[in-house]
């Protein structure tokens, strides 16, 4: 794992305003209310959902959509998506097991992702100290793994067993997060998994492309997280914008783990999906023909 992406640094932020810090004080305390509500909330769900269904969470995740819907709703970000979602497996054998993988721009993936679907991400170990996050990410079922190939078999055996148990794992083969324009090239070590012979037959890998829209007349990096940045001073400048963005979410049509060759394979056809996407998606619609 390298460390995170650099690229140039943004420009410096203007000084919130009076009227930005009414939006950072009145937002700030919606998103925390629904946040660790929400979480008080799952927590208590779990404690009776663990004991009888284990690794299944058939209500959990639901807890989790809600919470992510209603922070996207604070920070007034419209989620448009395009595709559908894989279904997930569920208690349903026979139904295909599957991962996901998609560009990373920012620590908001997180909400934007789960807004989605039904989702658990896989993230480095690293995630689980991190102060707020790393409870939430806990919580919502997020499978840490370590870059250390003396793990490399422990951890198939937890992605082996996370399918098994219907769960669609979700990670960034990035491997770090960026400005929100761009797509770096995917790391192939972690689809190295997939091959696994133990896995159940039909596993598929489903490419998601996320791009970013900021407010008018805003930076259009203003989403991305990167580098150096302060988590803290990020959200602030965001909570403090007066105008909505948007973010875009491509779900495509899912591959087939059994018809590429290997890792590299896999991962580079997940990149061309994905790449393809985030730059549709960024580009700025073709003026309309008159007749």
């Amino acid at each position: 794992m390298t460390g995170p992406w650099q690229g140039a640094p943004p420009p410096p932020a203007p000084p919130i305003t009076p009227a930005g810090w009414v939006r950072v004080a009145l937002r700030g305390l919606a998103l925390g209310l629904v946040n660790f509500g929400g979480l008080v909330v799952l927590l208590a769900v779990r404690l009776v959902e663990r004991p009888v269904f284990g690794l299944h969470r058939p209500v959990t995740p639901s807890i989790t959509r809600t919470v992510c819907r209603l922070s996207l709703r604070i920070l007034r970000l419209r989620l448009d998506q395009q595709g559908a979602p894989m279904p997930d497996r569920g208690h349903d054998p026979a139904r295909r097991p599957g991962a996901i993988v998609a560009n990373h721009g920012s620590w908001l993936d997180i909400f934007v992702l789960n807004a989605c679907a039904r989702i658990y991400f896989v993230a480095k170990a690293e995630v689980a100290g991190w102060a707020g996050i790393g409870w939430l990410a806990r919580a919502t079922g997020t499978l840490f793994i370590r870059r250390d190939r003396a793990e490399a078999a422990a951890q198939t055996a937890a992605l082996r067993d996370r399918l098994a148990a219907g769960h669609r794992l979700l990670f960034f083969p990035e491997g770090t997060s960026t400005d929100g324009r761009r797509v770096l090239p995917f790391k192939p070590t972690l689809f190295q998994a997939f091959f696994d012979p133990d896995l159940a037959p039909g596993l598929r890998v489903q490419p998601v492309s996320v791009a970013y829209h900021a407010p008018e007349g805003a930076d259009p990096k203003l989403y991305g997280w990167w580098g150096d940045m302060d988590f803290a001073a990020h959200l602030l400048k965001i909570l403090a914008h007066r105008g909505p963005g948007s973010v875009t979410v491509i779900w495509h049509p899912p591959l087939p783990v059994a018809d590429f060759a290997g890792r590299k394979a896999l991962s580079g056809a997940a990149e061309h999906v994905v790449r393809a996407g985030h730059t549709a998606a960024l580009s700025p619609p073709e003026p309309r023909r008159s007749p």
